[in-house]
């Protein structure tokens, strides 16, 4: 495996991890932790991810629980989920912040499967990319003399196939995302 295979097989996996952290966030009515993952609150000044302060759980389907470390924080990270907009109202008893999951829609389960496809097509847009860039290193590295055109040509043909497994992978992805969403 050359170089040019494993930078692009480096990077494609990079951009499958952001898509799956990117569909994390999209909230398919069923509690998941990882909907605050981008949540920041400011803790003494300093602006803090939401998961360094506290602990997160979904105890039950419908409820994300936030127990923060300093029971002081409370009212602060209270206000750091509100304004990241995430279309839940925070409820605090003074000591843990609870977080209603409503139910979705069925309108809204097609929206986002909508914007879930978008995000994939985003990726798979991202991965081509990146075999462009390798195809055009490997076209450099012949010119130079370093590779042979049937060295090239066998390259070319082998980070072709490193594409088509990202492209299935992020299918994947995206069908299971879609039947999270789209059960009911």
């Amino acid at each position: 495996m050359s170089d040019a295979e494993k930078t692009l097989k480096e990077k494609i996996e990079k951009t499958k991890s952001i898509l799956i952290a990117d569909l994390n966030t999209v909230r398919a009515g069923r509690a998941n932790p990882a909907l605050l993952d981008k949540v920041v609150a400011d803790y003494y000044g300093v602006p803090t991810p939401l998961k360094n302060m506290a602990t997160i759980s979904a105890p039950d389907p419908r409820t994300i629980l936030v127990a923060p470390f300093d029971p002081k924080s409370i009212k602060e990270i209270e206000k750091g989920i509100n304004m990241a907009d995430i279309g839940i109202n925070p409820s605090n008893d003074g000591k843990v912040i609870r977080l209603v999951i409503p139910p979705v829609t069925e309108e809204r389960r097609k929206e986002l499967v909508k914007l879930v496809k978008k995000m994939g097509e985003e990726a798979k847009v991202a991965a081509r990319n990146l075999r462009r860039d390798a195809n055009e290193d490997l076209k450099k590295q012949e010119k130079a003399g370093e590779l042979t055109e049937d060295d090239l040509k066998g390259e070319l043909e082998e980070v072709q196939k490193i594409l088509d497994g990202a492209v299935k992978d992020i299918d994947k992805i995206l069908t299971d995302k879609e039947k999270e969403i789209m059960e009911v």
